[in-house]
Protein backbone atom coordinates (compact mmCIF):
# COMPACT_ATOMS: atom_id res chain seq x y z
CA UNK A 1 0.00 0.00 0.00
CA UNK A 2 1.48 3.23 -0.88
CA UNK A 3 0.42 6.09 1.10
CA UNK A 4 0.12 9.76 -1.25
CA UNK A 5 3.10 11.46 -0.14
CA UNK A 6 2.31 14.90 1.23
CA UNK A 7 4.95 17.99 -0.38
CA UNK A 8 7.08 19.02 2.09
CA UNK A 9 7.11 22.99 3.70
CA UNK A 10 10.73 24.10 3.81
CA UNK A 11 9.20 27.83 4.31
CA UNK A 12 10.68 28.92 7.95
CA UNK A 13 7.53 29.80 10.19
CA UNK A 14 9.34 29.97 12.98
CA UNK A 15 12.58 30.76 14.87
CA UNK A 16 14.46 29.31 18.10
CA UNK A 17 16.45 31.59 20.41
CA UNK A 18 18.92 29.09 22.02
CA UNK A 19 21.33 32.29 23.41
CA UNK A 20 21.49 33.78 26.78
CA UNK A 21 19.50 36.77 25.85
CA UNK A 22 15.93 37.30 25.89
CA UNK A 23 16.11 39.39 22.88
CA UNK A 24 13.93 37.87 20.30
CA UNK A 25 15.72 37.38 16.57
CA UNK A 26 14.25 39.13 13.57
CA UNK A 27 12.28 37.29 11.37
CA UNK A 28 13.74 35.04 8.51
CA UNK A 29 11.85 37.65 5.91
CA UNK A 30 13.04 40.54 7.20
CA UNK A 31 16.39 39.26 7.27
CA UNK A 32 15.99 38.15 4.02
CA UNK A 33 14.66 41.57 2.45
CA UNK A 34 17.83 43.57 4.47
CA UNK A 35 20.19 41.40 2.71
CA UNK A 36 18.27 42.30 -0.67
CA UNK A 37 18.21 45.68 -0.23
CA UNK A 38 22.40 45.70 0.90
CA UNK A 39 23.20 43.57 -2.80
CA UNK A 40 21.24 46.01 -4.51
CA UNK A 41 23.19 48.54 -3.58
CA UNK A 42 26.22 47.30 -3.90
CA UNK A 43 24.87 46.28 -7.69
CA UNK A 44 23.52 49.94 -7.79
CA UNK A 45 26.98 51.33 -6.86
CA UNK A 46 28.73 49.43 -8.90
CA UNK A 47 26.95 50.27 -11.54
CA UNK A 48 27.19 54.07 -11.23
CA UNK A 49 31.43 52.96 -11.13
CA UNK A 50 31.45 51.18 -14.32
CA UNK A 51 29.57 53.63 -16.06
CA UNK A 52 32.29 56.63 -14.59
CA UNK A 53 34.50 54.30 -16.40
CA UNK A 54 33.33 54.25 -19.74
CA UNK A 55 32.88 57.65 -19.80
CA UNK A 56 36.43 58.28 -18.82
CA UNK A 57 37.58 55.75 -21.06
CA UNK A 58 35.25 57.14 -23.76
CA UNK A 59 37.21 60.88 -23.02
CA UNK A 60 40.80 59.18 -23.47
CA UNK A 61 39.96 57.56 -26.67
CA UNK A 62 38.96 61.15 -27.73
CA UNK A 63 41.86 62.61 -26.51
CA UNK A 64 44.35 60.01 -28.58
CA UNK A 65 42.15 59.79 -31.39
CA UNK A 66 42.83 63.71 -31.66
CA UNK A 67 46.52 63.46 -31.70
CA UNK A 68 46.36 60.72 -34.02
CA UNK A 69 44.12 62.37 -36.68
CA UNK A 70 46.10 65.31 -36.34
CA UNK A 71 49.57 63.52 -37.21
CA UNK A 72 47.87 62.05 -39.79
CA UNK A 73 46.62 65.47 -41.11
CA UNK A 74 49.99 66.47 -40.67
CA UNK A 75 51.83 63.62 -42.83
CA UNK A 76 48.88 63.93 -45.34
CA UNK A 77 49.67 67.90 -45.99
CA UNK A 78 53.24 66.77 -46.13
CA UNK A 79 52.73 64.04 -48.87
CA UNK A 80 50.74 65.85 -50.68
CA UNK A 81 53.25 69.06 -50.62
CA UNK A 82 56.10 66.82 -51.51
CA UNK A 83 54.46 64.10 -53.82
CA UNK A 84 58.30 62.97 -55.28
CA UNK A 85 59.56 62.84 -52.03
CA UNK A 86 56.83 60.59 -50.89
CA UNK A 87 57.05 58.17 -53.54
CA UNK A 88 61.40 58.17 -53.02
CA UNK A 89 60.60 57.44 -49.00
CA UNK A 90 58.32 54.83 -49.93
CA UNK A 91 60.92 53.09 -52.49
CA UNK A 92 63.78 53.36 -50.12
CA UNK A 93 61.88 52.36 -47.49
CA UNK A 94 61.29 48.81 -48.92
CA UNK A 95 65.25 48.92 -49.92
CA UNK A 96 65.79 49.61 -46.24
CA UNK A 97 63.56 46.84 -45.14
CA UNK A 98 65.46 44.31 -47.54
CA UNK A 99 68.75 45.31 -45.99
CA UNK A 100 67.27 45.45 -42.51
CA UNK A 101 66.09 41.79 -43.37
CA UNK A 102 70.15 41.08 -44.33
CA UNK A 103 71.52 42.45 -41.52
CA UNK A 104 68.94 40.05 -39.20
CA UNK A 105 70.02 37.14 -41.20
CA UNK A 106 74.11 38.59 -39.60
CA UNK A 107 72.72 38.85 -36.55
CA UNK A 108 70.86 35.48 -36.18
CA UNK A 109 73.96 33.96 -37.32
CA UNK A 110 76.22 35.45 -35.48
CA UNK A 111 74.11 34.70 -32.04
CA UNK A 112 73.24 31.19 -33.51
CA UNK A 113 77.56 30.25 -33.83
CA UNK A 114 78.51 32.52 -30.91
CA UNK A 115 75.26 31.38 -29.06
CA UNK A 116 77.23 29.60 -25.92
CA UNK A 117 80.04 32.28 -25.51
CA UNK A 118 77.77 35.16 -25.30
CA UNK A 119 75.85 33.46 -22.34
CA UNK A 120 78.89 32.72 -20.71
CA UNK A 121 81.32 35.89 -21.13
CA UNK A 122 80.01 39.41 -20.06
CA UNK A 123 82.73 40.79 -22.43
CA UNK A 124 81.37 38.69 -25.58
CA UNK A 125 77.89 40.01 -24.58
CA UNK A 126 79.04 43.74 -24.35
CA UNK A 127 81.13 43.30 -27.43
CA UNK A 128 78.25 41.71 -29.87
CA UNK A 129 75.60 44.34 -28.58
CA UNK A 130 78.48 47.23 -29.47
CA UNK A 131 78.38 46.05 -32.75
CA UNK A 132 74.96 45.30 -33.74
CA UNK A 133 73.10 47.56 -31.44
CA UNK A 134 73.66 51.12 -32.43
CA UNK A 135 73.55 49.60 -36.38
CA UNK A 136 70.18 48.13 -35.71
CA UNK A 137 68.90 50.97 -33.57
CA UNK A 138 69.68 53.54 -36.14
CA UNK A 139 68.51 51.29 -39.15
CA UNK A 140 65.46 51.14 -37.39
CA UNK A 141 64.68 54.95 -36.82
CA UNK A 142 65.35 55.78 -40.44
CA UNK A 143 63.39 52.98 -41.34
CA UNK A 144 60.56 54.01 -39.50
CA UNK A 145 60.88 57.82 -40.83
CA UNK A 146 60.98 56.65 -44.05
CA UNK A 147 58.03 54.22 -44.04
CA UNK A 148 56.12 56.85 -42.51
CA UNK A 149 56.62 59.75 -44.54
CA UNK A 150 56.38 57.32 -48.05
CA UNK A 151 53.34 55.57 -46.46
CA UNK A 152 50.25 55.72 -48.72
CA UNK A 153 47.16 57.57 -47.15
CA UNK A 154 44.85 56.26 -44.92
CA UNK A 155 41.83 54.58 -46.31
CA UNK A 156 38.31 56.03 -45.21
CA UNK A 157 37.53 52.70 -43.22
CA UNK A 158 41.21 53.06 -41.21
CA UNK A 159 40.52 57.19 -40.95
CA UNK A 160 38.18 56.85 -38.05
CA UNK A 161 39.89 54.41 -36.09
Amino acid sequence: MTRPQRPIDVSPTFCIDVGATNTPSPPAEAIGTRIGAAILDALQRMLTSQERQNQLLEELVKQMSIGQRQRNQELQQWRSAHPKLAVACREAAETLGKVQSEFLGQITDEVRENGEYLADGEFMLQEFVDRFGPRLAHLNGVLQVLAQLGAPPPTETNAGE
